[in-house]
């Protein structure tokens, strides 16, 4: 594959470094978009003629489908998923003094917007099975402070939320859910982001659903908390200049708005061929003892944002199919307690030996809607290959 058909501008260079010669690349959205390449010039044409790029219709219809989708009251869009988190915690009262459970392994944003409210995250470790929260750990770890909690449907897959809201109901803990991975997962035929008080979804554009630029949106059935995390969204108003108190501003784009709506219509297809590619690669790879293979709870459909395999050779087998051509990435370098922006809190390996284990071992193979059967083919063959040598 040419390596300029492979979407590796320079906006994704710091997730996706480059590699010369790339015969497989981890994410190529081209191969997302050319099937639908004249609908998305359609409605940029549609947009540049309206000319309502701020709040324009697009905004309100994607709002409606979204939230009806998973059979939700309310949806606000908002600019992207870290201030969905900030505004859905700030409206909830969390503040100083308060405690937040948020998973060791998933992305920065979980802890670092508890942290800048003023409240403290306190980390708990993940299944080592599902890469989700543990939900015996989150028992232990709650305290009279704890005021929510964050899990996190890492890579495609929902944390046990049935377990989850019985604990949480019989400590009057709110449940936001993080869905940026997680776009139409399902557990028990319910869908990611119904579950608890509010969920939080990205749709950067490497997610499932992903726009052309920074987007979030914010799910709940509670109409006083959607009214006033709209207000906080809006400068703190429910109009344009009925300021009821200092807020902020966060808006989704006609454009992505526009983009996302057009985008609803192949998500499920998108995500059947994400499973699809998923099963190929735990079939092909299941004798290679050496790797542990991602695993689907029970009641969970996978949406594969991400595949992620464990093996102790991690660096060794990234660098050997770099060689080869083939790119894939390391989700998360670090779990969140041993950062450096976490370093205070004096955490070591055997605090979180789960998500200890993903940071050395863990690693992302392509995976992506358009991706060929020869590309996969490839990638099953050279880790064959390396294990051989």
């Amino acid at each position: 594959m040419n390596i300029s058909k492979c979407a590796l501008t320079s906006s994704y260079r710091h997730y996706f470094p480059y590699i010369s010669n790339v015969r497989v690349p981890f994410l190529d959205l081209n191969a997302v978009h050319s099937p639908i390449r004249n609908q998305l010039e359609e409605v940029f044409s549609n947009v540049l003629d309206e000319s309502y790029f701020v709040y324009g219709k697009d905004v309100t219809e994607f709002e409606i489908s979204f939230a009806g989708k998973h059979g939700m009251a309310q949806c606000l869009a908002v600019g992207n998923c870290t201030d969905a988190l900030n505004i859905c915690l700030k409206m909830l009262g969390i503040g100083a003094g308060d405690e937040v459970i948020v998973p060791a392994m998933t992305w920065i944003t979980d802890a670092e917007v508890v942290s800048n409210l003023g409240a403290a995250p306190v980390f708990v470790d993940v299944d080592a099975d599902t890469y989700t929260l543990d939900i015996d750990k989150v028992k232990a770890a709650i305290t009279p402070k704890t005021k929510a909690i964050i899990p996190v449907h890492l890579f495609g897959q929902m944390v046990d939320m049935k377990l989850l809201m019985e604990l949480a109901r019989s400590h009057d803990i709110k449940v936001i859910e993080d869905c940026a991975q997680s776009h139409f997962a399902e557990q028990s035929s319910e869908k990611a982001g119904s579950i608890g008080h509010a969920a939080v979804f990205s749709f950067y554009p490497t997610k499932n659903l992903g726009a052309l630029g920074d987007a979030g949106a914010i799910l709940t059935n509670d109409k006083d908390l959607y009214n006033d995390c709209r207000k906080l969204a809006n400068h703190g108003a429910p109009d344009k200049h009925g300021h009821e108190f200092p807020g902020m501003n966060s808006r989704m784009d006609t454009l992505q708005a526009a983009i996302l709506n057009l985008k609803l219509q192949y998500i499920d297809k998108w995500n059947e061929e994400r499973r699809g590619l998923a099963k190929i690669y735990s079939n092909e790879l299941s004798d290679l003892s050496a790797i542990q293979l991602p695993k689907t709870a029970g009641s969970n459909t996978h949406v594969f944002h991400v595949y992620n395999i464990l093996i102790e050779y991690r660096d060794d087998l990234k660098q050997f199919l770099k060689e080869e051509g083939i790119q894939t990435q390391i989700h998360y370098p670090k779990a969140l307690p041993f950062t450096q922006a976490y370093a205070h809190l004096d955490h070591d390996a055997s605090d979180f030996p789960n998500s200890y284990r993903m940071q050395e071992e863990g690693l992302s193979l392509p995976l992506f809607p358009g991706m060929t059967l020869e590309q996969q083919s490839y990638v099953i063959e050279k880790i064959r290959s390396f294990f051989q040598k």
